[in-house]
C-alpha cells in the first residue's frame, strides 16, 4: 500500500515532468514545430552510433506506431527538416536524415530546452517509493 507521502512525490514527479513538456511544447510552437516534430529531430541527432535512423528505429525511440511515425517524417520533410534517403545495406529501407535547415533549429530548441533543465535542476528528480507488499 502507498503511503500519503508516496502519493505527494509521484504526484510532484508528474507536475515537474508536466511542467518541463509543457515548456518544451510551447517553445518548439514558438519556433514552428510541434513538439513531436522536435522529438523526431532530437532522435535523429541523438541516435546512438550515427547521424541517421530508420523509420522503424524513430517509431521505437518515439514509443509511437510506424504509420504515425512515417506521417511526422512526411510533415517534417514537407518543412524540409529532414530528408529520406534509400537504405545503404537494405534498399527496401529508409534513412532519415536531418537537413540542414532541421539541424540549425535542432539545435536552438536544444540549447533552450538545455537552459530549461538546468534551471529546474534539483526540482526534477524521480521519487523514491517504497515498494510494500500487502
Amino acid at each position: 500500500m502507498l503511503s500519503k507521502a508516496d502519493y505527494e512525490c509521484l504526484a510532484d514527479f508528474r507536475y515537474q515532468l508536466r511542467r518541463f513538456l509543457r515548456f518544451s511544447e510551447e517553445v518548439s510552437q514558438a519556433h514552428g514545430v510541434t513538439a513531436l516534430q522536435y522529438l523526431l529531430l532530437l532522435q535523429l541527432k541523438g541516435y546512438p552510433g550515427r547521424d541517421w535512423a530508420t523509420v522503424a528505429e524513430l517509431a521505437e525511440r518515439l514509443q509511437s506506431h510506424h504509420h504515425s511515425t512515417v506521417a511526422l517524417v512526411t510533415r517534417c520533410e514537407k518543412a524540409g527538416l529532414v530528408a529520406r534517403r534509400v537504405g545503404r545495406d537494405d534498399r527496401r529501407c529508409v534513412e532519415v536524415h536531418l537537413t540542414a535547415r532541421g539541424d540549425a533549429l535542432l539545435a536552438e530548441l536544444a540549447r533552450l530546452h538545455r537552459d530549461q533543465l538546468a534551471e529546474v535542476q534539483g526540482t526534477l528528480a524521480i521519487p523514491v517509493v517504497a515498494a510494500r507488499r500487502g
